[in-house]
């Protein structure tokens, strides 16, 4: 992960500013994804889906996912599309300053040399969006690598990652290009003249500068992405484009001496979106909304101060103090109200959101023991929120809204130990709460999927979380064990609540047809999960290698008075069982042979529990055949067996189903 300066004068080893990870986060429920594991996926979000409980919102991959459905969430206590957990690249948050959910194409997976996944809520350097955990992402600092593959209809993938020394300096650079001419989502007779495919086009780049800064080191990145892609209905379409910018100072503690962090980074982002109303046949589609930009600008900055010491009550202690700080602000653009022919009103709304926090965390460690605790300090602020519209015609204001400012401070806290209990064994209990403030994207924008509704709610509070944990794991050379229990209540809880049914008309929503609902996102009292995790891999003579895992989660609404009809019901998108199974065979020198299988127990579209998606099972294979040292022709089936998984489910019934069988064929260089 990081390469200690050499001993020879004469040659310099140029690193990225990266603190280490800390010695406290062992203590926690980390698994970390490999070099080899992400080389296999062509998406970062794929990688990720092979953690049980790990999805995004729908149930899907950034191939054919509405980049609003792209928020990521971990043990399926109530997926969002905002997602309910905080991605880091180094560090720096990768979710949208606008909507909170993560773009998965703008990394490639070739750019990453290691991840790591935290579950349980973050408190500690994680604070605010780490509501379900954080996912770290490392940039790759040495060697290289090129990818190009083709797929069935018309899939083409084109990305690569490397490097050049020059001096004492280092460049970093990673690029991506994909295209797809897509799959209709509507299977059957019941599709219609309006279904077309989820076709894609996507573009990301980025580049990275790391040189010394004295005992220290620096890192300056840039990066940017651009995407479109249909929505799968003839007529409604969505992009999303924008660039990151940011600058890393950092350098590695010593023994009893300091090491510390100062980052600083901004991001501005953009997304579209049309969408149709849809015939009862399927034949035909009606404008119903054109959101033509949805500009947003995020900064932030952070900083860390660590020391390490030995010989402290017989071990080894370590403490960090920091602060961070995130500043958002943008605003939906629209066009709505489509009647003889044409829009007839202009919509604007949006404002701004800041967070900024103190932290301590401490851990102390010795042969045997290692306890870590951390305490942090938020206030949060929502401000400038409106929401104007005016008709298209005369310039005449129909509504012009201006929201309160609303404030408030969150203390969330963590504590954790790990016991090494012999022969490879470990038990381990942790304790934790955080919180997630709303999204621009939930305070201020409404938006429509088919005939559905959903209205924006300025008045959200933060969502928090409180939680305890307990496992047990066991490793060795060839085998290794994981279980652990957990419950997790989130108060507050962010929901799209249903609150109307169409044909009808409703205060500021509008029109809603025959077939849709209208939902509003509301705090919506409480979601309560209790949970089992199994993981195992066992490594078998003949180069067969063995893996699978389990999450069992069984998360229930209580809806208070906010939203009585939800008490007893599961959050939507939220199912029970998920499990995966693998295996992995180097049947030689050159030839390895994987399957991997995914199953997921049924889950429901809404908050109502009426809109059900059944059980599904995937599988997916890959071979991979090494032609030279440095090259590997590979060829990957992904749901080998053509399963019909249900991602969504209109109110008259319709599905929308996940990606058929697909033949991917590619080659693989490393340098």
């Amino acid at each position: 992960m990081f390469e200690t300066q050499p001993t020879v004068v004469d040659e310099v080893v140029v690193t990225a500013a990266r603190l280490p990870p800390a010695a406290g986060e062992a203590a926690f429920s980390v698994i970390r994804l490999d070099g080899e594991t992400l080389d296999r996926s062509a998406r970062l979000d794929e990688a990720l889906a092979g953690v049980p409980a790990v999805s995004l919102f729908r149930r899907t991959s950034s191939l054919s996912a509405n980049p609003t459905t792209q928020g990521i969430s971990l043990r399926a206590i109530a997926p969002s599309g905002a997602g309910r957990t905080l991605v880091t690249l180094d560090g720096v948050p990768l979710n949208d300053p606008f909507g909170g959910w993560v773009l998965w194409s703008q990394l490639p997976t070739e750019a990453l040399e290691s991840l790591d996944i935290v579950r349980g809520a973050g408190a500690g350097p994680y604070g605010a969006g780490a509501l379900t955990g954080v996912i770290q992402l490392r940039e790759r600092e040495r060697g290289g690598v090129l990818d190009a593959s083709i797929a069935e209809r018309g899939g083409a993938r084109l990305a690569g990652s490397g490097g050049i020394d020059a001096g004492r300096m280092r460049l970093t650079g990673s690029a991506l290009y994909e295209t797809s001419d897509g799959y209709v989502p509507v299977r059957g007779a019941v599709a219609g003249k309006a279904d077309t495919p989820l076709d894609l086009e996507t573009r990301a780049a980025a580049l990275r500068l790391d040189a010394p800064l004295g005992e220290a080191r620096l890192s300056l990145r840039a990066s940017a992405y651009d995407e479109e892609r249909g929505s799968g209905l003839s007529g409604a379409r969505s992009s999303a484009r924008g660039h990151l910018l940011s600058a890393t100072a950092a350098r590695r503690p010593e023994e009893g001496a300091y090491g510390w962090r100062l980052q600083v980074w901004r991001r501005e982002s953009d997304f579209a979106n049309s969408s149709v109303a849809v015939a009862a046949d399927r034949s035909t589609t009606t404008p119903a909304n054109d959101q033509h930009g949805t500009p947003a600008t995020g900064w932030g900055v952070n900083a860390a101060l660590r020391r390490a010491s030995r010989d402290v009550a017989g071990g080894r202690l370590e403490g960090e103090l920091g602060a961070d700080a995130r500043f958002n602000e943008g605003e939906t653009r629209e066009r709505f109200r489509f009647m003889g022919g044409a829009f007839t009103r202009d919509r604007t709304a949006g404002g701004e959101t800041s967070v900024a926090g103190l932290y301590g965390e401490a851990s102390w460690s010795d042969a045997r023991w290692l306890v870590a605790g951390g305490l942090r300090l938020d206030g949060w602020r929502n401000e400038n929120g409106r929401r104007r519209e005016r008709d298209r015609a005369n310039g005449a204001a129909t509504l012009d809204e201006t929201d309160p400012d609303r404030s408030g401070e969150v203390v969330s806290a963590r504590l954790a130990a790990r016991r090494m209990v012999g022969a490879g064994w470990a038990a381990r209990a942790a304790a934790y709460s955080g919180f997630r403030p709303a999204t621009l994207n939930e305070l201020h924008r409404p938006f429509r999927v088919g005939n559905d509704l959903t209205e924006a709610n300025a008045a959200l509070v933060p969502e928090t979380l409180q939680g305890v944990e307990t496992g047990l794991a066991y490793e060795d050379a060839v085998s290794a064990f994981g279980a652990t229990l957990f419950w997790n209540r989130i108060e507050d809880a962010i929901v799209n609540v249903t609150i109307g049914e169409g044909p009808g008309t409703f205060p500021r929503a509008g029109f809603v047809p025959a077939g849709g609902v209208l939902r509003q996102r509301r705090n919506a009292g409480v979601i309560e999960a209790r949970g089992i995790e199994l993981a195992a891999r066992q490594t078998l003579g003949g180069g067969l290698a063995l893996n699978g895992a389990v999450s069992i989660t069984d998360a229930r609404m209580d809806g208070g008075s906010a939203a009585p009809q939800l008490t007893g019901l599961r959050p939507a998108q939220a199912p029970i069982w998920s499990a995966t199974a693998g295996v992995d065979w180097r049947a030689s020198d050159r030839l390895t042979l994987a399957a991997q299988a995914r199953y997921e127990s049924k889950r429901f579209d809404d908050d109502l529990n009426s809109r059900v998606l059944g059980a599904a099972v995937t599988l997916d294979a890959r071979a991979e055949w090494r032609a030279t040292p440095a090259t590997v022709v590979w060829l990957a089936a992904d749901n080998l067996f053509d399963a019909a998984v249900e991602v969504s489910e209109t109110a008259t019934g319709v599905a929308g189903y996940g990606p058929p069988r697909t033949l991917r064929l590619g080659l693989r260089r490393t340098y």
